[in-house]
Order: C-alpha cells, then sequence, then structure tokens
C-alpha cells in the first residue's frame, strides 16, 4: 500500500506542518499572559496536537492548572493521485490530558479507474486521549512526555478487505518527547521530538488494519523537529514510520517538510510540502500540506 492516503495524506501533511510550526516556541519575555504562543501545538491528521503527520508531547490549547483550552482544525493534502481531507476538535484540561476527535476522508482519484474499484473515497473516524506524564517543554529539567491511544474506525471496508486487510477498527498506542532549547541553532529556538507508535494500521487505517503479509503490531519511529526563527514563524520536518502488512502494495515512510504562522494563540496555519511516496500501488506521491487551526 502507498504510503500516504490521497484524501487524507494532504490534510496530514497540511497537519504535520501545523504541528512542528507550533512547537516553535518564543523566549517568555516574548510571550503573552500564560502560555507561550505556539505551545499549544498545531493538529496532527489524527486530531491530537502535535505536527501534521504525528502528535508531539504538546496538549492542545493554552490551558493551564485548572482551566480548559481546545482547538478545531481543517486540513487538506493534494498529492498527484489523492487527496485527503481532515476536520477535527481536541480539548485539554490543566495541561495535563487531551481528548480528540478527526474525520478523514481520503479521496482515490485516478486509482479507482484504473482498478475499477466499487467507491472512489476511503473515510475513517479516530478517537484520542493523550495524558503528559511528566516534564515540560521549557521549564523543566526533563523534557515533556505523553502518552497516548487512539481508537480507529474505518468506515468502507471492503476496498481493505478486498486487499488483504483483517479488520475495519484498531487500538494503537504512543509515547512521545518534546523538548524546547533556547538558541541552539544561531541563537533561534528549536524543538525536538521523538516518540515510538504500536501499530499495525495501513495507511494510518484508512486502508484497515493488518495484513496477509503481517497482522501484528509493530513499534515504529516518529520525530521531527523545528527552528523558531521569532515568536510567529516557524520551519521544520516531520517523519513517521509505517508498517508494510499488505502484499498488495508497498507502505512507504512519510516525511514533510513545514512552514508555519503563528500569529497569535487563536490562529495558526501551516503550509508543507509532504514526501509520502508509494500509495495503494501508485508511487512518488509527493505534494502540499495545508492545514488551518482556531485556538482557546
Amino acid at each position: 500500500m502507498a504510503r500516504s492516503l490521497s484524501t487524507y495524506l494532504n490534510p496530514v501533511v497540511l497537519a504535520s506542518v501545523v504541528g512542528a510550526c507550533a512547537t516553535w516556541v518564543a523566549p517568555a519575555a516574548e510571550a503573552e499572559q500564560g502560555r507561550l504562543i505556539a505551545t499549544g501545538g498545531a493538529s496532527s491528521i489524527e486530531g491530537g496536537a502535535g505536527g501534521g503527520i504525528i502528535p508531539w508531547a504538546m496538549l492542545a490549547g493554552y490551558d493551564e492548572q485548572g482551566e480548559w483550552g481546545g482547538n478545531a482544525f481543517a486540513t487538506h493534502v493534494d498529492l498527484p493521485d489523492y487527496t485527503l481531507d481532515v476536520v477535527g476538535a481536541a480539548a485539554s484540561y490543566g495541561n495535563r490530558v487531551e481528548i480528540s476527535y478527526a474525520h478523514q476522508r481520503f479521496d482515490l482519484g485516478s486509482l479507482v479507474s484504473k482498478l475499477n474499484l466499487p467507491e472512489d473515497n476511503l473515510t475513517q473516524d479516530i478517537f484520542g486521549v493523550k495524558v503528559r506524564l511528566f516534564g515540560d517543554l521549557i521549564y523543566d529539567q526533563l523534557p515533556q512526555v505523553s502518552a497516548g491511544l487512539e481508537y480507529k474506525h474505518q468506515n468502507d471496508f471492503l476496498i481493505p478487505s478486498l486487499v488483504g486487510a483483517k479488520r475495519d477498527s484498531d487500538v494503537e498506542g504512543y509515547v512521545t518527547a518534546s523538548r524546547l532549547f533556547m538558541g541552539a541553532a544561531f541563537g533561534y529556538n528549536v524543538v525536538v521530538n521523538a516518540g515510538l507508535r504500536y501499530s499495525r494500521a495501513n495507511e494510518t487505517g484508512l486502508m484497515g488494519f493488518g495484513g496477509d503479509r503481517r497482522d501484528t503490531r509493530s513499534v515504529l519511529k516518529e520525530g521531527g523537529a523545528a527552528i523558531l526563527f521569532n515568536p510567529h514563524w516557524a520551519v521544520g520536518m516531520d517523519y513517521r514510520e509505517k508498517p508494510d502488512n499488505l502484499s498488495f502494495a508497498g507502505e512507504s515512510d512519510w516525511a514533510d517538510f513545514f512552514v508555519g504562522w503563528f500569529p497569535n494563540k487563536h490562529v495558526s496555519v501551516v503550509m508543507a510540502y509532504a514526501r509520502l511516496g508509494e500509495i495503494a500501488t501508485l508511487d512518488n506521491q509527493n505534494g502540499t500540506y495545508l492545514s488551518v487551526q482556531g485556538s482557546f
């Protein structure tokens, strides 16, 4: 299976850009009252705060102890043969617990006629929870470390089942750590993220879960980094390792290179170039990503 799902891949890439930008945090002296701008993160294609294609350790919104925060977002990813659209929302309490939801629509584009498919799109619903375990992005000696669970349900299982997927829903977990290094790159702040995911999702779940090659979960690496040029602009990249469960097609690892704009704590825009590789037998699925998020 190719590395990104058209419909959802587009938003995915956009979301990664937003996430990376969000991690570009400015010094406290440049911040508004309360948490620093961009520390609420962007929205990943699976709904949680972070990069576009992966979650980061930060939580959605700008809430502090005893407060609620959250966001809503829309992402579009445009690939040569597919498009991905994602909408969703997340809420967090006390900068400790986050709950999220995302709906993904992956349009199969030219693959419909090439393979005479019975459907022209695939959709998926994702419900997530993330908990900050310890540390802080900026103020603690330890990095901020969070753990999360995602329940995914693929709504159009006929096509995935025909190519070897074993189930239409599954639960996967991840652990991720993020840290801001002040003045680490020629005086600019740098945010670094690293994580591990335990999953058997094919193309993030849009092509079902498990397959004829392997039906067990794999430990998959994720990571990213961003440079914050000032409190409002950031550039960076994300990387996501993918499983290879289906003999029907190869599944490429994903990467994106993004620019994020954070004019204030309520709005963020992320644009990215996404390299998604092979998706459902079609190679070179590299394209643009755009994600817009509103936060409170």
